[in-house]
Parts: structure tokens; C-alpha cells; sequence
């Protein structure tokens, strides 16, 4: 675990609640065993009584939105979220989770749950920053030790509660917690990386993100701005010399075939929100109410360890097609990534939940 310096300062059509088809009865959950792409993770995710992410025989059938397709864990895990929100609520509650976003992109779908047409959605720690600047500290690098503790903090109601809420006045917007992106690092086609000098030159492909453009220069990169569906090819043309991201996203693409080097950087640690209509919330008995908040506290817990095994079993991947895996000092980048992140952050709120995380690491039993 890192243990920051004491001296640091803080530097369309509504699908809301629509009704199922009549028929079908509601199972007890059991779990996948069809996700085709990624591991034996995400197996353990549950997924019965379903007909296109959808639970059946319930009373109201809550609409979600996800980017990710059906193939990725988050979608197996939202079904069974589904599921258990059917058993908590004696069937007067289950959901149909919409991949792909087949109901529109992040921006749109945010808009979408704060007028009621869509019930709940899962969009990027970016896009809900962009809805309110009060999240940076959750998006920025080094906040976070590891999923453990991103997941301890998410589920802190005194951490997160009023944060989770500031949405609600003005938007009708509820933060019910999310899922975890997983710890991003460096994979490079000519070499490991074990130091500053190492990068020097680079060409590192980053989203279109001031926090990403900071980091790469920081670490001594050249930050390159491109289109996801565009890495492999500019690897594999020479106009990238390597990338960051998560070990799953690097082996389900196949960035492994381009780039053959990975490194452990753990520079940031992303999280998709689960937001959900607040009238929705308000509008049920609060026992429902209480069980869908509990329910969900359940999947994303489940989560963590589904993500868990899934990065090992990419690991095993990895190191089965010949990657060289490079766990650097934590002292030659860890410094500078806390700067770069705490260099973002100017506000006092901002600077005082940054803080409030990072005793959460610190204090945490993980």
C-alpha cells in the first residue's frame, strides 16, 4: 500500500418502469456460464429467468442503460442485479439491462434517466465529472491504492453520501455507487519500462483528457490522442510506441499482438457510476427502495471479485503469449503520478474529499 507523505496538502420513447410480457416466472438466481469473451470470472455472475437481460414476471421492470456489450462483465452483473432486486422486492421490481447503448450514447442516456425515459445507466467517472465538477477527486491518478479500497470508499456513506446526492436538486439524479475500471498501466511495443528515462520520447495513446495528458508528460511520454478502435492499428504501424489501459481491455483487444511489454504503473483507477431517477427512488415504498440500494451494494461488491479473478485470469493470458509483465520500483513513478494528481485538484471541497479517500487507504483493512 502506498502511504502518501504527511506533508502532502491536499494538493424517444419512455422505458422507464415498463411492464413485462405476460409469462415466465421468477427463478432463483443461478449463475452464467455463457460469457464468451472474457474468463472463468465472470461465470460467477448470476443470470436466470432472463430474456435479453431482462428479468421476467415481475410487476414493473426498471430499464438500464450500459455502454459495455453483453459480453463484458458489468452486463452479467447488472442482470443479476436484476434478479436480486426481483427477490428482495417479492416480484414487484426486476430490470432490463439495454448494452451497447442501444438507447443512446452516455451523454444522451444522462439526460435520458434525469427525465424519467430511462430508470438507470451506468456512464464513465468523465461524463459524470462533466456533469458535475464536484467528482474530480474520484477521477484523478493516485487517489486510489487498488479496487479494495475504491470499493470501501464508494460504499462510505460518509464519505460519499452527500456527494452521491448533489445531483438530485437540480437534476433528479441518484449516485448509487458503480463498477470498477480496474487499475490502468503501461504496455509499450519496443521494451519494458522501469524508469522515467525509459519513456522518454514515447508516443503513449490517451483519451482525449487533460488528467491523461498531464500523466504521460509527467512520466516522460508523449501524450497521443486517439480513437480506441484506432490503437491496434497505430501499434501495429509504428505510429503509437505503446498505450494504457486495464489487463482485460489489453487482452480481449489483443493489444498484446502489437505491444508485448507490460507495465505495472497502477496510475489510475477508473469507476462507471450506476445512476439511477431520483423520483423513481422517491416514488417507491421505502422498503423496495431500501432493498434495490441493498441489492446494489451486493453486485458491486460481487463485482470487485469477479473483476479480481478476471485480471488474474488475464494475467495467465498474458504471460501464455509470451508478455514480459515489468513491476517497476513504486518509488520511481508513484511520486509523480500523486502529484499529478493532487496538481488537478484546486478547490477546497475537492482538496478535503481527496483527503477524506486517502484516509480511507490509509486507515482501511485492506
Amino acid at each position: 500500500m502506498r502511504t502518501p507523505s504527511s506533508s502532502r496538502r491536499r494538493a424517444s420513447r419512455s422505458l422507464a418502469g415498463s411492464r413485462p410480457d405476460a409469462g415466465g416466472g421468477l427463478g432463483r438466481r443461478r449463475f452464467l456460464s455463457s460469457l464468451p469473451v472474457l474468463g472463468a470470472g465472470a461465470a460467477l455472475l448470476g443470470g436466470c429467468a432472463t430474456q435479453e437481460g431482462a428479468v421476467t414476471g415481475v410487476d414493473r421492470v426498471l430499464s438500464i442503460s450500459l455502454g459495455q456489450a453483453e459480453s463484458h462483465p458489468s452486463y452479467g452483473s447488472l442482470v443479476s442485479f436484476g434478479e436480486r432486486i426481483a427477490e428482495a422486492t417479492d416480484g414487484r421490481y426486476g430490470a432490463r439491462v439495454y448494452a451497447n447503448n442501444s438507447l443512446g450514447d452516455q451523454q444522451e442516456t444522462v439526460q435520458l434517466v434525469s427525465d424519467g425515459a430511462i430508470d438507470m445507466a451506468v456512464i464513465s467517472g468523465t461524463q459524470i465529472e462533466n456533469s458535475s465538477p464536484r467528482f474530480l477527486p474520484m477521477n484523478v491518478p493516485g487517489v486510489f491504492d487498488d479496487i479494495d479500497h475504491q470499493n470501501r470508499v464508494m460504499l462510505d456513506e460518509a464519505i460519499v453520501g452527500e456527494l452521491f446526492a448533489s445531483l438530485e436538486p437540480q437534476m433528479r439524479l441518484t449516485v448509487l455507487g458503480g463498477y470498477t475500471q480496474g487499475s490502468r498501466h503501461l504496455y509499450t511495443a519496443q521494451g519494458p519500462i522501469e524508469s522515467v528515462e525509459d519513456m522518454a520520447g514515447l508516443k503513449i495513446r490517451v483519451q482525449e483528457s487533460e488528467i491523461f495528458l498531464r500523466l504521460i508528460n509527467a512520466i516522460g511520454g508523449v501524450p497521443t490522442p486517439m480513437a480506441y478502435s484506432e490503437v491496434y492499428t497505430g501499434l501495429q504501424a509504428g505510429v503509437l510506441d505503446g498505450a494504457e489501459n486495464n489487463e482485460v481491455s489489453y487482452v480481449t483487444q489483443r493489444h498484446y499482438e502489437v505491444a508485448g511489454h507490460f507495465t505495472l504503473t497502477n496510475h489510475l483507477i477508473g469507476f462507471d457510476f450506476l445512476l439511477a431517477n431520483t423520483d423513481l427512488l422517491e416514488g417507491m415504498d421505502e422498503r423496495d427502495s431500501d432493498a434495490l440500494r441493498e441489492a446494489w451494494a451486493e453486485t458491486q461488491s460481487e463485482f470487485v471479485e469477479i473483476w479480481k479473478q478476471e485480471t488474474e485470469e488475464m494475467t495467465t493470458q498474458m504471460l501464455d503469449r509470451g508478455v514480459t509483465i515489468t513491476d517497476p520500483d513504486p518509488e520511481v513513478f508513484a511520486p509523480i503520478i500523486e502529484e499529478v494528481g493532487l496538481s488537478i485538484l484546486e478547490h477546497p471541497d475537492d482538496l478535503a474529499l481527496y483527503d477524506a479517500i486517502r484516509a480511507a487507504a490509509e486507515g482501511g483493512d485492506a
